[in-house]
């Protein structure tokens, strides 16, 4: 059972005035600790939700759904120690790096999500979606705000597409803002050697890949595509009931 004295901190916390107007007539009611527990829990509550819903995750496979044997290579423990949040407490990178449907955008995901579930600031976007916003005119500054405060920030997607050299500087605008006070988790297929490729002529490609890199977790991931592996599953099902109704149609 908490103090009076810690009680009335929590309600101070709270702030919950008329509640603290009357406090030395009910600071040793039974019913208050279980008061404060209540609105402490709900506010936890509505307080996830709202940054769930503001990170833009979508819906996406847990992690112990996520199929570990499917890629043929994967440092599950590397994964499972970035679940821990310790990068987020260092304010350091992630990148993940591999093929096409390994699973790095589901891992970024989990990340992201993990972050939210510990009381921490997220958003998941696309690198086309991210840069095409801050190419806009309007709000600049506004927009690059918006990508510079999240504790982590996904950058989902970089390397499925090309782009220009204002895009390039934008970017490193944004790595370098953060670059030491929040954590950016990035998902790629392309390793940084070929990043002049998606970014071609920029002058800043060395620059960015080197503020994004330092003091970040590297993982790579290689393997099949699992929504190809998924697919052909789904077409063998198809395949043995067609099969099998055709069998059928002929004992008949």
């Amino acid at each position: 059972m908490s103090s009076p004295e810690n009680l009335q901190e929590r309600a101070n916390a709270l702030r919950l005035y008329g509640l603290l107007a009357h406090w030395t007539d009910i600071s040793e009611a039974a019913w208050v600790e279980p008061l404060l527990q209540w609105e402490e829990d709900e506010r936890a509550r509505r307080s996830l939700e709202r940054r769930i819903r503001d990170a833009h995750l979508g819906s996406f496979k847990p992690l112990c759904d996520f199929d570990w044997a499917w890629p043929t290579r994967c440092d599950r423990a590397a994964v499972e120690e970035l679940m821990s949040l310790e990068f987020v407490r260092d304010t350091a990178n992630v990148v993940l790096i591999g093929p096409n449907g390994v699973g790095k955008s589901t891992l970024a995901l989990n990340l992201a999500y993990q972050a939210l579930v510990n009381g921490h600031t997220a958003l998941f976007t696309t690198a086309g979606q991210m840069l095409a916003a801050l190419d806009s005119d309007s709000a600049l500054r506004r927009r690059l705000h918006r990508y510079a405060t999240p504790d982590v920030l996904v950058i989902d997607e970089v390397g499925y597409l090309s782009y220009s050299n204002r895009h390039a500087d934008l970017l490193f605008e944004l790595i370098s803002r953060r670059y030491g006070a929040a954590s950016t988790v990035v998902t790629t297929n392309r390793p940084f050697a070929e990043w002049s490729e998606v970014f071609p002529n920029a002058a800043c490609v060395v620059s960015l890949v080197d503020r994004l890199v330092h003091r970040a977790e590297v993982v790579a991931i290689e393997g099949e595509s699992y929504r190809v592996k998924e697919a052909r599953e789904r077409a063998e099902q198809r395949a043995k009931k067609r099969s099998a109704a055709r069998m059928e149609k002929k004992k008949s």
